[in-house]
């Protein structure tokens, strides 16, 4: 009686433990992961919401099969947004979940910008660094490549990467663009171009050679542009293999070249080169095609190494650039047809959708569902907070943050995102940074319009609308005719955006945790290496950096 009694009690402790087991694994495998995940940030440059094939497949495009893969395997927003519509205040937003008026960076940092993201600013990579990521930056960053500035004193163990725009520099054999560019050497060896020349080639306005910085050198001046791609993904998959032998989380940022000008994608034999024949119409279809095999060859190496505890999210810093013509990407159905109707450009620069709706994928098997769309309004602001809750890092109290955290809307397939998201001015009409455009649900107002460039030079003039025009976007994707001011609708639309736009203006006014970047330049702030020696670590914050060296050095990067 007695054994009988003890091989019942055995065999019901047993049952409850696999019981117990079993219970425990499914809550790990559904919303707890054991470790801390792995992110990869995937931004795009000067990228359409069009030019993703899943946004559009009526057109049969095949430009991006990679990026398709992981939308059929994840997540695709539909109804994300770049936090500006150009580089410099789109990245910093991205990166401290703030809007410009906030983090100080309304507009673009130059090749001679002294300074970059206020040091008063704190980024994610910062806050997981100091959780215990390896964070590892590749590719443009454009704010501030000077001293303190650099992408390894805000946050990031290891930088390979361009300081700001791939145009903002000679090469020796020069990409796609419009106007067509000059190498380095068209005016002699100090990589000189005479400003008698700009009026010819507007907008080739660099006199420096275009610089390859690894952490805080100069490995290659000028760079090759046709090979950067082939870097980056060495680069790249070479971080992710590692990080699985150190046992250790990682933030790795990948901030493309791709789609800026110049484009510089591989191209058949038959093709004309830039320098002959800038106008083939292969060009950006190509450059999107090497660009999504980048994406896919991260993808894959994320696969092969920690496949079920990998974020992969894939977004852009702001829409097309309109003016570069045939070198410019596709905003789908958000053509402005307002403001083109009137004149000038409605993308980049602009608050039109086109200029900030912006491709949009996450990927992470097992955690976010496969095959599935989401519509929440969502920012590039919302990946601060949400990357950070996701790793169980707590931001900083002492300031006010514009972001949200998105990851109901990641994981749970929940539709909810901002109740309001302000468009900020970006280098067209009104002044830099300022909140005029506002969007509420499928509402849109616009307290100015015009002033951006169109392909084929026109330029719509300035206006300011008081009261602002609305568009319901739900009906008018296009943005193409504003609803009767006399309407209750507009009525009750206008008052709720004008009281939520004063709060937030309020709000700001009385944010003691604001910055105010420094904008200030001095020509001896350029990165430059000497040739006598190599490349020289670049230059500390501040004028009177040391004399002027010469722009030449071909000596190329070795990722470490």
């Amino acid at each position: 009686m007695a054994g009988a009694l003890s091989q019942f009690l055995l065999t019901g402790m047993l049952l409850c433990g696999l019981l117990l087991h079993a219970l425990s694994q499914h809550g790990a495998s559904n919303d707890s992961p054991s470790k801390r995940p792995n992110f990869i940030i995937i931004l795009a440059d000067d990228i359409g919401w069009g030019d993703l094939d899943a946004n559009q497949p009526e057109v049969k495009a095949n430009n991006t099969p990679h990026l398709n893969l992981m939308a059929e395997q994840g997540l695709r927003l539909t109804d994300f947004h770049s936090p500006a519509s150009t580089c410099s205040p789109s990245r910093a937003a991205i990166l401290t979940g703030r809007y410009g008026l906030r983090n100080g960076v309304t507009h673009n940092f130059a090749v001679r910008s002294v300074a970059g993201l206020p040091l008063s600013e704190v980024t994610f990579p910062q806050l997981l660094q100091k959780a215990g990521y390896y964070t590892a930056v590749i590719g443009k960053w454009h704010l501030g490549h000077n001293g303190p500035y650099s992408p390894i004193n805000r946050g990031f163990n290891y930088y390979l990467g361009i300081p700001y725009s791939n145009d903002m520099g000679c090469t020796d054999i020069p990409g796609y663009n419009l106007p067509q560019c000059l190498p380095c050497d068209a005016f002699g060896p100090q990589v000189f171009r005479s400003r008698l020349k700009r009026s010819v080639h507007e907008g080739c306005y660099s006199k420096v050679g275009l610089p390859l910085v690894e952490n805080s050198s100069i490995v290659a001046q000028p760079l090759d542009l046709w090979t950067l791609t082939e870097q980056y993904k060495s680069a790249a998959t070479r971080i992710i293999h590692n990080a699985r032998e150190r046992g250790q989380p990682y933030l790795l940022y990948i901030a493309l070249a791709h789609m800026h000008v110049p484009l510089a994608p591989p191209l058949p034999a038959d093709a004309p080169t830039a320098t002959h024949h800038p106008n083939d119409d292969r060009v950006y279809g190509a450059s999107l095609r090497e660009m999504d095999s980048l994406v896919g060859a991260i993808k894959s190496a994320s696969d092969d190494t920690d496949k079920n505890n990998t974020l992969i999210w894939f977004t852009g810093d702001n829409g097309p650039w309109e003016q570069k013509c045939q070198y410019a990407g596709s905003v789908g159905p958000f053509k402005g047809k307002w403001q083109a109707s009137r004149g000038g450009g409605s993308s980049k620069r602009t608050t039109w959708e086109g200029g900030h709706r912006v491709p949009t994928v996450a990927y992470w098997p097992g955690r976010i569902p496969a095959n599935t769309n989401s519509s929440a309004l969502l920012s590039g602001m919302d990946i601060f907070p949400t990357l950070l809750s996701l790793a169980g890092v707590t931001p900083p109290s002492d300031r006010r943050y514009d972001g949200i955290d998105a990851t109901n809307v990641l994981l749970r397939g929940e539709q909810t995102g901002h109740e309001f998201l302000f468009h900020p001015n970006s280098g067209a009409a009104g002044q830099f940074g300022d909140l005029q455009t506002v969007r509420s649900g499928k509402h849109k107002a616009f307290y100015i319009t015009g002033a951006a460039e169109s392909c084929g030079g026109a330029t719509g003039k300035q206006q300011l609308h008081d009261p602002p025009l609305i568009f319901d976007l739900e009906h008018d994707a296009a943005e193409e005719t504003p609803l009767e001011a006399r309407t209750p609708e507009y009525q009750v639309v206008a008052e709720r955006i004008a009281r939520r736009r004063e709060e937030l203006l309020w709000d700001i006014a009385t944010d003691q945790s604001v910055s105010t970047a420094d904008y200030s330049m001095d020509e001896s702030a350029e990165p430059c290496c000497d040739p006598r020696q190599g490349c020289l670590p670049l230059p500390p914050a501040g004028p009177g950096m040391g004399t002027r060296r010469q722009k030449r050095s071909h000596k190329r990067a070795k990722v470490k």
